[in-house]
């Protein structure tokens, strides 16, 4: 028999390989591990962020109160559609509710801001309410699959397929903070030109949205002197270190009159939203402000990406030159105009306050409209659209009345202008440095004149040649 003294070390060394194993098995198997989760989760998260960002990635924050609701609705329900992610932030419900119509966003009861000062004279603190549906609106869609937060008051038209492809161009899961200024510069001068104003809209990735609901109440305790609610969210994001990415395709309308100037030049950017839709006259003649609207959305829901965008070509048949801003009007100058000219916004609108120090002062590129009728542009509005074969769009548009007693030109016949297209599906190189498009015009007959919209050849320029 082996002494005590010879078994003891093997005894030992045995003993301390089988608590080396039991610990390793539960390192591997019981304790929780953070790197392991972490690199799991990491090509999650990348597997999902392959797919490209759609209006599902979308989580809209509408402000609106219980008593306008009832009449703004209208507007929400033509860019609304089903299974799509939001709320309407109201001070109190309305009697009638909406919680079986899915055409518009669910109603949601903003909380109690009573808490919080408001010390700017003559304001409305209801600003606070509505800046907090920044917070509030992050709180109830605590999702993965959230990418983009929107925000808008309940006269703001979106578009959203825009909205999802013009922000598919950022990383949402970094910092964002996408909008634009007023068109008036006395309001972006008051209020800053880094500010996104909230009437036109204004998105937030939700990488930072998370952080900024985390900090938002003790921050907009600093702004109690401030007049609106896009104020405070600026101010907020701007404590974070975030400035604002500008997008031209949001349009606050800080406008009155007839907007059409700004709707036929409109920039090179999908557009993304409107504005005030009560304080302009109808885009389009004779017809109210809802159904022109509506009217609006028939070429949007063809193409989308199109709406607006504004093409130039020249006939040089009748050395014409023809500005197409597709799916709402064409306008026929009678003269060989250089393109930099036909691409600046006509004031056929007025100042917001024509009383302001700045007023006429725009934060864009402007002409007057000529004071002879007969020496403006012939407009032509958009009458019809359908979807043709291939893929192919045919947009009619109808000569609209102009007071001009010259009938001696070559446009006394000219009753339609047919536009054919392709639909429009930009590329994620196409959206990062987008190029305007060509046009061909085919004269059929004195009263049709036939335009072909088409990518631009690579070397081709835009002019009479």
């Amino acid at each position: 028999m082996k002494s005590l003294l010879q078994i003891q070390p093997l005894t030992i060394l045995i003993s301390f390989c089988a608590i080396s194993l039991f610990i390793l098995i539960s390192i591997l198997f019981f304790t929780p591990s953070k790197i392991p989760e972490l690199d799991i989760g990491s090509s999650l998260q990348q597997t999902t962020d392959s797919d490209p960002t759609d209006v599902n990635h979308l989580v809209f924050g509408i402000a609106s109160t219980g008593n306008s609701w009832a009449n703004r609705k209208k507007y929400v329900k033509l860019w609304w559609r089903k299974k799509m992610k939001g709320c309407v932030f109201v001070d109190n419900l309305p009697p009638e509710g909406n919680h079986t119509d899915d055409s518009v966003p669910p109603l949601c009861v903003s909380e109690d801001t009573s808490k919080f000062h408001y010390t700017f004279k003559g304001g409305l603190r209801s600003a606070i309410r509505v800046a907090r549906v920044v917070k509030e609106i992050v709180g109830l869609n605590n999702n993965s699959n959230v990418r983009w937060y929107v925000f808008g008051d309940d006269d703001t038209i979106f578009f959203p397929e825009n909205l999802a492809k013009t922000l598919s161009k950022y990383d949402h899961r970094l910092w964002y903070y996408v909008g634009a200024y007023s068109e008036n510069y006395e309001g972006s001068y008051v209020f800053g030109f880094g500010m996104a104003f909230g009437g036109g809209g204004f998105a937030i990735s939700a990488s930072l949205a998370n952080v900024l609901s985390k900090v938002f109440d003790s921050c907009i305790e600093r702004y109690s002197h401030l007049y609106g609610s896009d104020a405070r969210v600026f101010s907020c994001i701007a404590e974070l270190g975030v400035g604002l990415t500008y997008e031209p395709g949001f349009h606050q309308v800080d406008l009155s009159g007839n907007i059409f100037g700004l709707l036929a030049a409109h920039p090179l950017s999908l557009l993304l939203s409107l504005h005030h839709p009560e304080l302009v006259e109808p885009i389009f003649p004779q017809m109210t402000v809802s159904n022109s609207l509506q009217h609006l959305f028939e070429a949007a829901n063809v193409d989308s990406q199109r709406i607006l965008q504004q093409t130039v070509c020249y006939d040089k048949q009748f050395s014409r030159t023809i500005s197409v801003s597709w799916g709402y009007a064409v306008q026929v100058f009678q003269n060989n105009e250089l393109l930099p000219n036909i691409l600046r916004v006509r004031e056929t609108f007025k100042p917001w306050r024509e009383n302001w120090p700045f007023a006429g002062v725009y934060t864009f590129s402007t002409t007057k409209v000529h004071p002879d009728p007969c020496e403006r542009p012939m407009i032509f509005y958009l009458d019809n659209i359908s979807s043709g074969k291939y893929g192919g769009i045919v947009s009619n548009y109808t000569k609209s009345f102009r007071d001009c007693s010259n009938n001696n030109t070559s446009l006394k016949n000219l009753e339609v202008i047919k536009v054919v297209t392709k639909k429009l599906d930009l590329d994620a190189k196409q959206l990062q440095s987008p190029r305007r498009q060509c046009c061909d015009v085919h004269s059929n007959s004195s009263q049709l004149l036939e335009i072909a919209i088409r990518e631009c050849r690579y070397e081709e320029l835009i002019y009479l040649h």
